[in-house]
Protein backbone atom coordinates (compact mmCIF):
# COMPACT_ATOMS: atom_id res chain seq x y z
CA UNK A 1 0.00 0.00 0.00
CA UNK A 2 2.82 2.59 0.69
CA UNK A 3 4.64 1.68 -2.76
CA UNK A 4 1.18 2.69 -4.41
CA UNK A 5 0.82 5.64 -2.43
CA UNK A 6 4.61 7.37 -3.27
CA UNK A 7 3.97 6.11 -6.87
CA UNK A 8 0.93 7.06 -8.28
CA UNK A 9 -0.63 9.60 -5.73
CA UNK A 10 2.68 11.78 -4.80
CA UNK A 11 5.30 10.95 -6.97
CA UNK A 12 7.65 10.49 -3.96
CA UNK A 13 10.45 8.28 -4.00
CA UNK A 14 10.44 4.75 -1.88
CA UNK A 15 12.77 2.27 -1.05
CA UNK A 16 13.27 0.87 -4.73
CA UNK A 17 14.24 3.30 -7.29
CA UNK A 18 12.42 0.83 -10.04
CA UNK A 19 8.97 3.08 -8.24
CA UNK A 20 10.19 6.16 -9.83
CA UNK A 21 10.67 6.94 -13.44
CA UNK A 22 14.49 7.61 -15.00
CA UNK A 23 14.82 11.04 -14.89
CA UNK A 24 17.53 13.87 -15.73
CA UNK A 25 17.68 17.52 -15.54
CA UNK A 26 18.98 19.85 -18.25
CA UNK A 27 20.08 23.27 -17.94
CA UNK A 28 18.55 26.06 -20.30
CA UNK A 29 19.87 29.69 -20.57
CA UNK A 30 16.61 31.91 -20.30
CA UNK A 31 15.87 35.32 -21.67
CA UNK A 32 12.30 37.40 -21.30
CA UNK A 33 11.71 40.25 -23.65
CA UNK A 34 8.62 41.92 -23.58
CA UNK A 35 7.04 39.15 -21.59
CA UNK A 36 8.07 36.23 -24.26
CA UNK A 37 10.41 33.42 -22.82
CA UNK A 38 12.54 32.02 -24.67
CA UNK A 39 15.00 29.04 -23.86
CA UNK A 40 18.37 27.87 -25.47
CA UNK A 41 21.28 25.72 -25.21
CA UNK A 42 19.55 23.22 -23.31
CA UNK A 43 22.35 20.57 -21.50
CA UNK A 44 21.96 17.57 -19.52
CA UNK A 45 23.40 18.57 -16.06
CA UNK A 46 23.10 15.01 -14.31
CA UNK A 47 23.97 12.18 -17.13
CA UNK A 48 23.03 9.45 -14.70
CA UNK A 49 20.93 6.44 -14.94
CA UNK A 50 18.03 6.92 -12.84
CA UNK A 51 16.21 9.38 -10.70
CA UNK A 52 17.90 12.85 -10.26
CA UNK A 53 15.32 15.18 -9.94
CA UNK A 54 13.81 18.11 -7.90
CA UNK A 55 16.49 20.78 -8.24
CA UNK A 56 16.78 24.19 -6.45
CA UNK A 57 19.15 27.44 -7.46
CA UNK A 58 21.12 28.66 -4.65
CA UNK A 59 20.01 32.30 -4.67
CA UNK A 60 23.69 33.67 -4.79
CA UNK A 61 26.09 31.32 -6.64
CA UNK A 62 26.03 29.68 -9.81
CA UNK A 63 24.76 25.92 -7.75
CA UNK A 64 22.00 23.68 -8.36
CA UNK A 65 21.10 21.47 -5.93
CA UNK A 66 18.74 18.43 -6.37
CA UNK A 67 17.85 14.93 -5.54
CA UNK A 68 20.05 11.78 -6.94
CA UNK A 69 19.05 7.73 -6.44
CA UNK A 70 22.00 5.71 -5.70
CA UNK A 71 22.85 2.25 -7.12
CA UNK A 72 20.88 1.18 -4.20
CA UNK A 73 17.81 3.08 -4.34
CA UNK A 74 18.84 5.86 -1.57
CA UNK A 75 18.77 9.12 -2.73
CA UNK A 76 20.85 12.05 -1.68
CA UNK A 77 21.47 15.79 -2.20
CA UNK A 78 23.81 16.28 -5.06
CA UNK A 79 25.19 20.51 -5.63
CA UNK A 80 26.35 21.28 -9.47
CA UNK A 81 28.05 24.27 -10.23
CA UNK A 82 27.10 25.16 -13.48
CA UNK A 83 30.30 27.73 -14.33
CA UNK A 84 32.42 24.83 -13.09
CA UNK A 85 30.45 21.61 -14.41
CA UNK A 86 31.57 20.01 -10.91
CA UNK A 87 29.08 17.67 -8.94
CA UNK A 88 29.54 16.76 -5.47
CA UNK A 89 27.74 15.69 -2.66
CA UNK A 90 26.06 17.34 0.36
CA UNK A 91 24.81 14.47 1.84
CA UNK A 92 26.00 10.92 1.69
CA UNK A 93 23.40 8.83 3.80
CA UNK A 94 21.78 5.59 5.34
CA UNK A 95 18.57 7.92 4.89
CA UNK A 96 16.30 9.44 1.87
CA UNK A 97 16.80 12.94 1.41
CA UNK A 98 14.56 14.91 -1.12
CA UNK A 99 13.62 18.68 -2.53
CA UNK A 100 16.75 20.66 -1.37
CA UNK A 101 15.71 24.25 -0.63
CA UNK A 102 18.20 27.07 0.64
CA UNK A 103 16.63 28.37 3.74
CA UNK A 104 15.80 31.98 3.59
CA UNK A 105 18.93 32.62 5.94
CA UNK A 106 20.98 30.67 3.24
CA UNK A 107 22.92 29.21 5.65
CA UNK A 108 21.44 25.23 5.27
CA UNK A 109 19.40 23.13 2.83
CA UNK A 110 16.23 22.45 4.20
CA UNK A 111 14.81 19.12 3.02
CA UNK A 112 12.55 15.60 3.39
CA UNK A 113 14.20 13.12 5.00
CA UNK A 114 12.50 9.64 4.48
CA UNK A 115 13.34 6.90 6.85
CA UNK A 116 13.04 3.05 6.96
CA UNK A 117 9.39 3.20 8.58
CA UNK A 118 7.84 5.40 6.25
CA UNK A 119 8.36 8.87 8.37
CA UNK A 120 8.74 11.52 6.55
CA UNK A 121 10.68 14.48 8.88
CA UNK A 122 11.31 17.88 7.97
CA UNK A 123 14.81 18.96 8.44
CA UNK A 124 17.67 20.88 7.65
CA UNK A 125 21.59 20.54 6.53
CA UNK A 126 24.33 23.08 7.30
CA UNK A 127 24.77 24.20 3.56
CA UNK A 128 28.84 23.67 3.67
CA UNK A 129 27.99 19.95 5.25
CA UNK A 130 26.78 18.36 8.49
CA UNK A 131 24.32 16.82 10.60
CA UNK A 132 20.84 17.69 10.03
CA UNK A 133 18.67 19.25 12.81
CA UNK A 134 15.20 18.15 12.28
CA UNK A 135 12.30 20.58 12.21
CA UNK A 136 9.03 19.25 11.96
CA UNK A 137 8.37 14.97 13.30
CA UNK A 138 5.30 15.24 14.06
CA UNK A 139 3.76 15.25 10.70
CA UNK A 140 4.41 13.26 7.12
CA UNK A 141 5.61 16.60 5.25
CA UNK A 142 5.88 15.61 1.11
CA UNK A 143 6.69 19.18 0.22
CA UNK A 144 7.32 22.57 1.28
CA UNK A 145 8.35 26.01 0.65
CA UNK A 146 9.82 28.92 2.81
CA UNK A 147 7.48 32.03 3.07
CA UNK A 148 9.96 33.54 5.55
CA UNK A 149 12.18 32.99 8.03
CA UNK A 150 10.29 30.35 10.23
CA UNK A 151 7.53 30.57 8.35
CA UNK A 152 6.79 27.18 5.84
CA UNK A 153 4.28 25.93 3.69
CA UNK A 154 4.07 22.47 3.43
CA UNK A 155 2.46 19.71 2.15
CA UNK A 156 1.52 17.16 4.13
CA UNK A 157 0.18 13.56 3.42
CA UNK A 158 -3.09 13.07 5.81
CA UNK A 159 -3.41 9.35 4.76
CA UNK A 160 -3.23 7.34 2.14
CA UNK A 161 -5.94 9.46 0.18
CA UNK A 162 -5.32 12.77 1.34
CA UNK A 163 -3.59 15.44 1.84
CA UNK A 164 -3.21 19.25 2.65
CA UNK A 165 -1.48 22.53 2.99
CA UNK A 166 -0.36 23.66 5.77
CA UNK A 167 1.08 27.14 7.01
CA UNK A 168 3.36 26.25 9.94
CA UNK A 169 4.73 28.92 12.16
CA UNK A 170 8.09 27.26 13.20
CA UNK A 171 8.83 28.81 16.35
CA UNK A 172 5.69 29.38 17.91
CA UNK A 173 4.72 25.72 16.95
CA UNK A 174 1.59 27.35 14.89
CA UNK A 175 -0.17 25.06 12.01
CA UNK A 176 -3.13 26.59 10.27
CA UNK A 177 -4.26 24.17 7.82
CA UNK A 178 -5.15 26.32 4.07
CA UNK A 179 -6.37 24.11 1.75
CA UNK A 180 -7.06 20.58 1.11
CA UNK A 181 -6.32 18.12 -1.99
CA UNK A 182 -3.50 20.20 -3.26
CA UNK A 183 -0.11 19.82 -5.95
CA UNK A 184 2.88 19.51 -5.05
CA UNK A 185 4.29 23.03 -6.39
CA UNK A 186 4.38 25.25 -3.59
CA UNK A 187 6.54 28.73 -3.86
CA UNK A 188 6.87 32.22 -2.69
CA UNK A 189 5.63 34.46 -5.73
CA UNK A 190 9.03 37.00 -6.37
CA UNK A 191 8.16 40.76 -5.53
CA UNK A 192 4.84 39.43 -3.49
CA UNK A 193 4.11 38.75 -0.06
CA UNK A 194 2.35 35.61 -0.86
CA UNK A 195 2.71 32.00 -1.53
CA UNK A 196 1.47 30.02 -4.42
CA UNK A 197 -0.15 26.62 -4.77
CA UNK A 198 -2.27 24.39 -6.77
CA UNK A 199 -5.70 23.17 -5.83
CA UNK A 200 -6.69 20.04 -7.63
CA UNK A 201 -10.73 20.63 -8.46
CA UNK A 202 -10.74 17.00 -9.87
CA UNK A 203 -8.23 14.65 -11.44
CA UNK A 204 -7.98 17.02 -15.06
CA UNK A 205 -9.13 20.10 -13.63
CA UNK A 206 -6.34 22.26 -11.49
CA UNK A 207 -6.25 26.10 -10.52
CA UNK A 208 -3.32 28.04 -9.55
CA UNK A 209 -3.88 29.87 -6.47
CA UNK A 210 -2.66 32.59 -4.49
CA UNK A 211 -2.20 33.07 -0.71
CA UNK A 212 -2.10 36.70 0.90
CA UNK A 213 0.51 36.55 3.27
CA UNK A 214 -0.78 39.32 4.85
CA UNK A 215 -4.49 39.12 5.15
CA UNK A 216 -4.83 35.06 4.34
CA UNK A 217 -6.98 35.53 1.73
CA UNK A 218 -6.92 32.83 -1.00
CA UNK A 219 -7.36 34.00 -5.02
CA UNK A 220 -7.39 32.07 -8.34
CA UNK A 221 -4.59 33.24 -10.68
CA UNK A 222 -5.14 31.02 -13.53
CA UNK A 223 -6.18 27.30 -14.53
CA UNK A 224 -3.67 25.14 -14.51
CA UNK A 225 -2.44 22.84 -18.07
CA UNK A 226 -4.49 20.15 -17.56
CA UNK A 227 -3.40 17.47 -14.85
CA UNK A 228 -0.52 19.62 -14.28
CA UNK A 229 0.87 20.54 -10.85
CA UNK A 230 4.69 21.43 -11.21
CA UNK A 231 5.66 25.46 -12.26
CA UNK A 232 7.71 27.78 -11.40
CA UNK A 233 7.66 31.75 -11.10
CA UNK A 234 9.86 34.25 -13.22
CA UNK A 235 10.56 38.17 -12.01
CA UNK A 236 7.64 40.30 -13.18
CA UNK A 237 4.88 37.81 -12.03
CA UNK A 238 5.38 35.41 -15.06
CA UNK A 239 4.93 31.56 -14.64
CA UNK A 240 6.16 29.33 -16.53
CA UNK A 241 4.35 26.00 -16.88
CA UNK A 242 4.51 22.51 -18.97
CA UNK A 243 1.88 20.09 -20.40
CA UNK A 244 4.42 17.44 -20.63
CA UNK A 245 6.28 18.17 -23.48
CA UNK A 246 5.89 21.88 -24.21
CA UNK A 247 6.59 24.80 -21.96
CA UNK A 248 4.05 27.54 -21.52
CA UNK A 249 3.82 31.27 -19.35
CA UNK A 250 1.43 33.58 -17.90
CA UNK A 251 1.73 36.98 -16.65
CA UNK A 252 -0.44 37.26 -13.76
CA UNK A 253 -2.54 40.17 -14.29
CA UNK A 254 -5.87 40.58 -12.12
CA UNK A 255 -7.38 42.53 -14.32
CA UNK A 256 -8.53 39.97 -16.72
CA UNK A 257 -11.40 37.72 -16.21
CA UNK A 258 -10.51 34.28 -14.88
CA UNK A 259 -12.39 32.44 -17.70
CA UNK A 260 -10.31 34.70 -20.32
CA UNK A 261 -6.64 34.15 -18.96
CA UNK A 262 -4.41 32.81 -20.77
CA UNK A 263 -0.58 30.80 -21.84
CA UNK A 264 1.45 31.87 -23.78
CA UNK A 265 4.28 29.17 -25.47
CA UNK A 266 7.68 29.55 -24.62
CA UNK A 267 10.38 29.57 -27.61
CA UNK A 268 12.45 26.52 -27.23
CA UNK A 269 16.08 27.40 -29.68
CA UNK A 270 17.50 24.48 -31.26
CA UNK A 271 16.98 20.43 -29.91
CA UNK A 272 14.31 19.97 -28.54
CA UNK A 273 14.09 16.19 -28.56
CA UNK A 274 14.54 16.50 -24.70
CA UNK A 275 11.10 16.96 -24.04
CA UNK A 276 9.41 14.32 -23.27
CA UNK A 277 8.05 13.39 -19.19
CA UNK A 278 8.55 17.25 -18.41
CA UNK A 279 7.98 18.14 -14.52
CA UNK A 280 10.01 19.79 -12.14
CA UNK A 281 10.91 23.15 -13.21
CA UNK A 282 13.32 25.80 -11.49
CA UNK A 283 14.79 29.14 -12.17
CA UNK A 284 17.56 31.09 -10.87
CA UNK A 285 16.95 34.63 -9.08
CA UNK A 286 18.21 36.28 -12.18
CA UNK A 287 16.30 34.90 -14.85
CA UNK A 288 19.09 33.56 -16.89
CA UNK A 289 18.98 29.87 -16.06
CA UNK A 290 15.69 27.61 -16.12
CA UNK A 291 16.38 24.19 -15.11
CA UNK A 292 13.76 21.41 -16.38
CA UNK A 293 13.59 17.97 -15.22
CA UNK A 294 12.80 15.38 -17.85
CA UNK A 295 12.15 11.52 -18.50
CA UNK A 296 15.36 9.59 -19.17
Amino acid sequence: MMKQLFTVFFNLPILFCSAQPATEIFLFDMKVTNGQVTLSNGENITKHKGYDNQPFFHPDQPVIYYSSFDDSGRSDIKVYDYHSGQTSNLTLTREREYSPTVTPDGNFISCIIQRDNGVQDLAKYPINGGKPEVLINHLKVGYHAWAADNKLFLFVLDDSVNNSLHYYYLDRNVDTVVAENIGRSLHKIPGQNAMSFVQKINDKQYVIKKYDLNTGVISSIIPALPGQDQLCWLQNNIIVMSDGSKLFSFRENSFIELKDRKWKPVIIEGDTSMLKGVTRLAVNIENTKLAMVVNE
